[in-house]
């Protein structure tokens, strides 16, 4: 799934907000899940959120008017599809406020 999520913030400011927020990830998830996340450059976040038995692969683009989100979602959860694109839309514009 790849969803973008606009923002209207200059790209440094960007950058702080989401190395700031992406630091927090693992305590907002309130024990729900278990969630990791790596830089891989300034622009680049990886995340791993480990929850119910699942494992999900996330990638976070920082682009210059809107973060761009891509996550495998695996066949066993389609039927959940719209709910996890719902969190996903939620919390990723969160890492930017």
């Amino acid at each position: 799934m790849r969803l973008a999520i606009p923002h209207s913030l200059d790209r440094e400011e960007a950058r702080r907000r989401l190395r700031e927020k992406a630091a927090q990830a693992a305590a907002k998830a309130d024990g729900m899940a278990e969630v990791t996340t790596t830089f891989a450059d300034d622009d680049h976040l990886v995340m791993t959120v480990s929850a119910m038995g699942y494992t999900l692969d996330c990638g976070v683009e920082l682009a210059e008017k809107e973060l761009i989100v891509e996550v495998d979602i695996p066949a066993s959860l389609g039927f959940a599809k719209r709910m996890i694109e719902g969190m996903i839309r939620e919390k990723s514009g969160k890492l930017l406020n």
